[in-house]
């Protein structure tokens, strides 16, 4: 008998941002909002399944859109009620999740402005495939 086997592989299709720092998330985003001219808005808390049949864990999340290229900017924390969205990384507060197109020019200017900002310890550009636990960022 003949078996195939299908290759199942995510499409991780957004640019992912470590952002250490010791404010809360609030604080974070008026800053961000401050100094880099955005415009982070709270929405409700990302729920996230990250222990099968139990219920799920909140984190916080805020959302921003650059309308003229339609890029989408996430902002969500790394604690959340129960856990970690990212349990291997436990030293990043926080997670800037780009959406959609961005420059690799307007990438690298966000990531040094973030540096910029004096109560961000550092912000860092992630793999999102070196990811163990890469589905919790998918929503």
């Amino acid at each position: 008998m003949n078996r195939k086997f299908l290759k199942f592989e995510i499409d991780l299709d957004f640019v992912l941002i470590a952002v250490t720092t010791s404010l809360k998330d609030y604080r974070v985003c008026y800053l961000i909002n401050k100094y880099l001219n955005f415009n982070f808005i709270k929405t409700d808390d990302l729920a996230v399944d990250i222990h099968p049949g139990t219920a799920p864990v909140y984190f916080s999340l805020y959302t921003h859109n650059w309308e003229a290229s339609e890029t989408d900017f996430f902002f969500i924390g790394n604690k959340g009620s129960d856990g970690y969205l990212i349990p291997e990384m436990r030293k990043a507060d926080y997670f800037l999740m780009i959406k959609n197109y961005i420059d690799d020019n307007d990438l690298d200017n966000l990531i040094s402005a973030l540096n910029r900002i004096p109560e961000i310890v550092a912000a860092v550009k992630i793999d999102p495939k070196k990811i163990k636990s890469r589905e919790n960022l998918l929503f």
